[in-house]
């Protein structure tokens, strides 16, 4: 097990007031998110169809849960790994103009998942995806959404303080743009989650662009799957990807912590590129990408933003437990508890 003790731990607010803190932070954050990015919400599955395409793969390894349906002759449903794909479907189906988009409450189950401090076999996050038009398929336009994001990530850290003077704002007032090839420039001995721990601690709150294309040296930075995120086009300063994640320095855990992966999304022609890159072409006799590539689905942005990882920052929390419901190895339960980490 990957555990980290901070030393003389000792949680700032108590269960009654984590609780309390926690839909603060969620009520705040989504309604905020809300307005800022014009996102309407819509509820959203807990499990799709098998084989359409429309569930997410992640990173090509990650085993999602499985069942059959009784009462569909045993057709096999999926729990959402992400939601990525269902949502460009809903804003076609919504018929969602332009500048608006849609969000939603994320849940999934992750099996496979490496149990950590930050780590759960629970992921809750919003997913949230907004349509927009061929000429703001850029970098500029991405990095514009992104500063909306963290504007409201200082709003929600100053609201937490405001009704917990305990919990000072530590995020700086700018979040630093940089790419992972840049990284690789920069730290050519160093493994890509020693590159974001590097430059995180120094500017406190990074976004890394170029997250699943291949580097200069012949390494991706982290896997990406091919159908949603647009990690192989040209981005207008030299470098590939329109995508990227937000990550920001926890100052409990002496981190880099990823809060959010989102990006520009795959039109027809990034689709057929990173199919043919990654050596999965098959996939589009599958529902999602059949529509995409008749032009049936709107062009979009979109990601994911942790919630249980939000609380967690925010209330400076040492172990995602203190603020999610979850299963937990015994053992792991037991050594928290002998460093004053208690589970919720």
């Amino acid at each position: 097990m990957k555990l980290y003790f901070p030393e003389n731990y000792k949680a700032k607010l108590d269960l009654k007031n984590t609780e309390k803190a926690i839909k603060l932070i969620k009520d705040f954050f989504q309604e905020n998110l809300s307005s800022e990015l014009r996102l309407r919400r819509v509820t959203a599955p807990l499990f799709v169809m098998q084989g359409t395409g429309v569930n997410d793969d992640l990173n090509g390894v990650e085993r999602p849960v499985s069942f059959a349906v009784k009462e569909m002759n045993d057709a096999r449903a999926e729990v959402v790994q992400s939601l990525a794909k269902w949502k460009r479907l809903m804003l076609a189906n919504y018929g969602i103009p332009s500048g608006y988009g849609l969000y939603t409450d994320m849940n999934a189950i992750r099996p496979d998942e490496e149990l950590s401090n930050i780590h759960s076999l629970y992921v809750d996050q919003w997913d949230w995806e907004k349509v927009i038009t061929a000429k703001q398929r850029d970098v500029e336009y991405l990095k514009k959404v992104v500063n909306q994001i963290y504007a409201v990530l200082l709003r929600t850290e100053f609201v937490v303080y405001e009704n917990y003077p305990a919990i000072k704002p530590m995020l700086p007032e700018q979040i630093t743009f940089i790419h992972s090839e840049e990284l690789v420039q920069r730290f050519p001995k160093l493994t890509p989650k020693e590159r974001e721990q590097e430059v995180t601690r120094e500017y406190g709150a990074v976004f890394i662009m170029g997250i699943g294309g291949q580097l200069t040296d012949g390494k991706i930075h982290d896997g990406r799957a091919p159908d949603y995120d647009d990690w192989s086009t040209p981005n207008g300063d030299g470098f590939f990807g329109l995508n990227g994640d937000i990550l920001i320095w926890n100052p409990v855990l002496q981190q880099a912590f990823e809060i959010s992966s989102m990006g520009i999304r795959v039109d027809k022609e990034a689709l057929l590129r990173q199919l043919e890159i990654t050596g999965t072409t098959a996939r589009k006799e599958l529902l999602f990408h059949k529509k995409l590539l008749k032009d049936e689905l709107p062009l979009s942005i979109g990601g994911g933003i942790g919630q249980s990882r939000l609380c967690m920052y925010f209330l400076r929390k040492a172990h995602i437990g203190e603020v999610q419901a979850s299963l937990w190895p015994d053992e792991m339960v037991q050594q928290c508890m002998e460093h004053n980490i208690f589970m919720v």
